[in-house]
């Protein structure tokens, strides 16, 4: 069975052509983008890493590690986004980034340890078996290698922030882009993460004010969050 939500393949599918509209649905990714980079690199440079992102949808954070000097992989399931992120590549000139359509899994068992880099940003709250994606993750990345993961907490307060406030209210987000039993605690992650061999690193949270329409890193994990993971090895 392919661990993929064929529903949420074709909703990230239909909205494919507005992937790199700074204004569009897509918009709350732009904008955290540069801080999600920055937060990588601080952790680890990613020039002249070779780099797979899981779930890399229309290539957002694919295009700007490989500007950054990696050598990207980006890999994904839904085949519109793809190809808007090979279009969009080929538009800008970028180099350094490929992208196929194949399942963590699938690519785990064909390319274990090899990748320096792996990381897997707003994916895992939107397949069946998240702890399948941090395996192949794990499996994926080179020993003494960084996974990094973000999604979103489940309780309450991210209930109101990331369904209510975000897709309701503000309308940062299409309706239905979130389902609240998907959410994932932290704790959930980390002991995903732990029992498939990765030592846990830094953990970030990220918020938003609507009032100025900024995001910001910060220690507060209840609603977005991220965290930076290494295995163990050379």
């Amino acid at each position: 069975m392919m661990n993929a939500d064929p529903q949420e393949l074709a909703k990230f599918s239909e909205l494919a052509h507005r992937w790199w509209d700074p204004e569009s649905e897509f918009r709350p990714l732009h904008q955290i983008n540069p801080l999600r980079l920055g937060w990588i690199e601080q952790q680890v440079p990613v020039a002249g890493k070779r780099v797979l992102d899981v779930g890399c949808g229309g290539g957002i954070l694919a295009e700007a590690m490989a500007q950054r000097g990696a050598k990207v992989l980006g890999i994904d399931l839904a085949d519109k986004p793809l190809k808007v992120a090979q279009l969009h590549a080929m538009e800008t000139g970028v180099t350094g980034v490929e992208y196929r359509e194949v399942s963590a899994e699938t690519l785990a068992a064909e390319q274990p340890g090899s990748f320096d880099v792996v990381t897997c940003m707003e994916m895992l709250e939107h397949v069946p078996d998240p702890s399948s994606v941090v395996r192949a993750v794990t499996a994926l990345v080179k020993p003494g290698g960084w996974a990094f993961f973000s999604t979103i907490n489940r309780n309450p307060k991210s209930f109101l922030f990331a369904i209510v406030g975000a897709e309701h209210i503000l309308k940062l987000l299409p309706k239905g882009t979130h389902e609240y039993a998907k959410f994932i605690r932290p704790s959930e992650l980390a002991r995903w993460c732990r029992d498939s061999g990765l030592t846990i690193g830094e953990t970030q949270g990220m918020q938003y004010n609507p009032l100025t329409r900024r995001y910001w890193l910060s220690g507060d994990t209840s609603v977005n969050y991220l965290v930076a993971c290494r295995k163990p090895g050379a």
